[in-house]
C-alpha cells in the first residue's frame, strides 16, 4: 500500500499546476477578443460589399460564431469582475 502512495505521490509532482490568471491579464485577453469580433464583422461587411451581398445576408452567416464570441467574452467579463471583486 506504502508503494501505491508512493506511485500517487510521484504522478502529482509530474502533473503541471494550474497558472493562476490575473485580472490584468483577463482583462487583455477580453480586448483582443473584442478586437477580433470586430475585425470579424468589419471584413466580413467589406467582402460582403465586394461580393454586391447584403449587409444583412453576410452578417447573418457569421452570427452562429459571434453569438460563440460574445458568450465567451460575457464569461470572462463575470470571471475579470470576481477576481476585481475579491481582491
Amino acid at each position: 500500500m506504502a508503494e501505491n502512495l508512493e506511485f500517487t505521490q510521484s504522478q502529482s509532482e509530474d502533473i503541471p499546476k494550474q497558472e493562476v490568471i490575473t485580472a490584468q491579464e483577463l482583462l487583455e485577453v477580453i480586448e483582443e477578443i473584442e478586437q477580433y469580433r470586430e475585425r470579424l464583422v468589419n471584413e466580413t461587411i467589406s467582402a460582403a460589399q465586394k461580393a454586391k451581398l447584403s449587409q444583412k445576408t453576410a452578417l447573418a452567416k457569421i452570427e452562429p460564431e459571434l453569438a460563440q464570441i460574445d458568450a465567451a467574452l460575457q464569461n470572462l467579463r463575470t470571471q475579470q469582475a470576481a477576481l476585481v471583486h475579491n481582491n
